[in-house]
């Protein structure tokens, strides 16, 4: 069966196919038959440990994971879904999470990867968009109920025709466990077939869709457990949201998966809930954003748990300022290894073997021989080595294109095909890369990264509110956050920055795109051509005291 019809997303040239193919980049595996093989290969051993919390745990083999995706996906077959049809998937970190995305990877069905913080607002539009035929959701999850969510969004999206929901209670919608049905042969989809799209953070109102092949993306998981030294015996913890780029493919869950390893799903990320795992499976590497990584920091100094067994410690998706780099070696007693990348594709690793002030200066290399890297200044000329610019690239992994995006592709990538990271970098003389900032307007709070532009439209919509701009500003513990510049209207009761707030909280926003901190101005800065001056605004919100942060 074929999903709605949508415009193809630019692929590659068929001479670089060619190259990738030659080189051994791609070898014509889906992520249904790496699946098949390693349960062929290894079938008792477990691939999937969720310690429960308010269910018991729950230990999957890798032959008892493929028997449910084969079984899911002759459910999902039979009520319709087939390969192209789009299916959002909002899971927190949890075993089910993997029965249903290989599940879609065996019918060619594309999953389409929501984070558990993302609310109303978001999913309508994931599901608008790509014209999803159905929504898995966790039933009830800290504290939040998605059969409501799920509810208000069915109601508005013509093509939602499923809503299959995990747990005892499924409510009005059908129970994923009663989905599951005798497995049934299935023509799954070709390696250089779409597998899923991914969020990208965006700089732009609405997030962009990522199509991902089986192809890249398998690629650049072998790729990462090499550089990574990532094998059979590792123990990933998957520490931050499942559906996340990093912790699903640097090498992160798939990575372990692809190489016959050991996933263990951590609830939430705290330390009093991480350490114990650590200890008792015997992790040997984790990944986490920056923010994550100085609270374990600290931690690890109190902890009576047993950490010897982590080997690294990753962090990513956001810079890791050299300082808190040099902390964790000490405390933690692991080595380093910063991971910078995006959705997009291209991922850097510092190398085990790096010098350790590699490792805390630099955000490390591409993973390809074949990662073209390009950094040039505004008019898209090569900078001198060691100079900042932008940041283009393009390789075996890297998109040629968002999804259904034809406007925003011609401004995102190059016409031989860059794209346009968004990114200020300089390159060493070792190749590695050194982050300098964005250009884009986007703010990277916590690694979460958020379009300036969609707050801004939720603040205009307020009665009070005649303009608003918001920009990043620096958080000694996100690296980033949200404060918004606004102009009241002359005729408004004034509203306290408070209110402000807990209105964006209230249109239905991820609590981590309400702005951290709000400020009432007469005007807004201006460039000479009469322009808002956004550099301003970030100018005067780094020199704010930040006694006056919190209203």
């Amino acid at each position: 069966m074929s999903g709605p019809s949508t415009t193809t997303p630019p692929t590659w040239p068929a001479e670089f196919a060619e190259r990738y193919r030659a080189a051994g980049h791609w070898r014509g595996e889906t992520f249904g038959t790496m699946l098949r093989d390693r349960a062929a290969a290894h079938p008792d051993r477990v691939a999937i440990v969720d310690p429960g919390g308010d269910t018991p745990e729950r230990r999957w083999t890798y032959a008892e994971l493929d028997t449910r995706a084969d079984r899911l996906a002759a459910g999902l077959r039979a009520r319709g879904i087939g390969a192209g049809d789009r299916v959002v998937v909002q899971l927190p970190n949890i075993a089910e999470f993997f029965e249903v995305v290989f599940a879609l990877f065996r019918i060619g069905a594309l999953p389409v990867f929501a984070l558990p913080a993302h609310r109303e607002t978001e999913i309508r539009y994931f599901c608008a968009f790509t014209e999803a035929v159905a929504y898995v959701i966790a039933g009830e999850h800290g504290g939040y109920d998605y059969r409501e969510l799920a509810a208000a969004v069915r109601a508005d999206v013509p093509t939602l025709r499923h809503v299959f929901v995990v747990g005892p209670d499924s409510g009005d919608f059908e129970a994923l466990a009663a989905v599951a049905a005798e497995p049934v042969p299935i023509d799954g989809p070709r390696a250089d077939d779409l597998a899923f799209l991914q969020l990208s953070g965006g700089s732009t109102g609405t997030p962009k869709l990522i199509p991902r092949t089986h192809d890249d993306y398998l690629y650049s998981l072998r790729g990462s457990n090499e550089i990574c030294g990532v094998d059979e015996d590792s123990v990933y913890l998957c520490v931050l949201p499942a559906a996340h780029n990093f912790p699903l493919s640097s090498p992160g869950t798939l990575g372990a998966l692809h190489a016959g390893a050991r996933v263990v799903l951590c609830p939430r990320p705290d330390p009093d809930v991480a350490f114990p795992l650590i200890a008792r499976e015997g992790v040997t590497l984790t990944g986490l954003v920056p923010p994550l990584a100085l609270v374990w920091t600290e931690a690890a100094a109190r902890t009576e748990h047993d950490l010897s067994g982590l080997r690294l410690l990753q962090v990513g998706g956001a810079k890791f300022s050299e300082q808190a780099a040099r902390r964790v070696r000490p405390a933690i007693g692991c080595a380093l290894q910063q991971v910078f990348g995006m959705a997009e594709g291209l991922v850097c690793y510092t190398r085990l073997d790096d010098p350790q002030e590699t490792v805390v200066t630099t955000q490390g290399r591409p993973i390809s021989p074949d990662d073209e890297i390009r950094v040039v200044d505004d008019a898209d000329q090569d900078v001198p080595a060691g100079s900042p610019g932008h940041l283009l690239t393009r390789g075996p992994y890297t998109i040629r294109g968002y999804w259904n995006a034809p406007d925003h592709n011609a401004r995102a990538f190059t016409s031989d095909g860059f794209y346009r990271t968004g990114d200020i970098v300089r390159l060493t003389e070792t190749g590695h890369l050194v982050v300098e900032g964005r250009a884009k307007d986007q703010i990277n709070r916590g690694g979460e990264k958020i379009a300036a532009e969609e707050i801004e439209n939720h603040l205009l919509a307020h009665p009070a509110i005649h303009d608003a701009n918001v920009v990043a500003e620096p958080d000694p513990y996100l690296g980033e956050r949200t404060c918004a510049y606004v102009i009241l209207r002359p005729d408004a009761e004034p509203p306290r920055p408070i209110a402000v707030k807990r209105f964006v909280r209230e249109r239905g926003l991820a609590a981590y795109k309400v702005p951290d901190r709000v400020e009432f101005v007469a005007e807004f800065p201006q460039t000479g051509v009469g322009k808002i001056s956004k550099k301003a605004l970030r100018g005067a919100a780094d020199g704010t005291p930040r006694a006056t942060a919190q209203n």
